[in-house]
């Protein structure tokens, strides 16, 4: 399976190659929407990073994407400035789902 990123900047795309994993700077919501069509139409392809900022222009489709409980897992990464979610959002997550406070 594949890894694919889908990013808003050049440096964060730079970084990812360096670690073998390939893809796209892309600025657009019609180009988020024409490369996210081609994803769901890849059938190797496991993982998709895409950036917080261009997740957030496209949240219906990336949220209807993970729900489908198809492939691929879709994770949402800071870029190079870092990430655009308050601090506690990890413990947050975890103390929603499960109620455990850490």
């Amino acid at each position: 399976m594949k890894i694919f990123l889908i990013s808003d900047n050049t440096h964060t795309l730079a970084g990812m190659r360096l670690a073998g994993i390939e893809g796209i700077v892309v600025h657009e919501r019609k180009e988020i929407l024409k490369e996210l069509q081609k994803i769901k139409e890849q059938k190797d392809l496991g993982v998709l990073l895409i950036t917080e900022l261009l997740a957030e222009r496209v949240q219906p489709e990336i949220d209807e994407m993970k729900t489908s409980k198809t492939l691929p897992i879709i994770v949402e990464i800071p870029d190079r400035h870092g990430s655009r979610r308050p601090a506690d959002t990890l413990s947050r997550t975890i103390r929603e789902s499960i109620g455990l406070k850490i």
